[in-house]
């Protein structure tokens, strides 16, 4: 049973400070990991920008595979 003081349910009084902490939580998540993506290091690689334009042009056609291989081995 939910006693009434004043017109206020005293039973909903939890709500408010369990949304804070909710809300406090959320924003530590979102921060950890922004703070997360921005130390990763720019590297080269098979990941990277640069060797995934490599590994366009070669499935083109464009470059052949001695020079693909030539090229990937010049990505740290």
């Amino acid at each position: 049973m939910i006693a009434v003081v004043g017109g206020q349910a005293i039973g909903w009084m939890w709500v408010g400070p369990a949304l804070v902490v909710v809300g406090l939580l959320i924003i530590g998540y979102a921060t950890v990991n922004l703070a997360r993506r921005g130390r990763k290091s720019p590297r080269m690689g098979a990941g990277s920008a640069a060797g995934r334009i490599l590994d366009e042009r070669y499935a083109r056609g464009e470059i052949d595979e001695q020079d693909y291989r030539q090229r990937r081995s010049m990505l740290p």
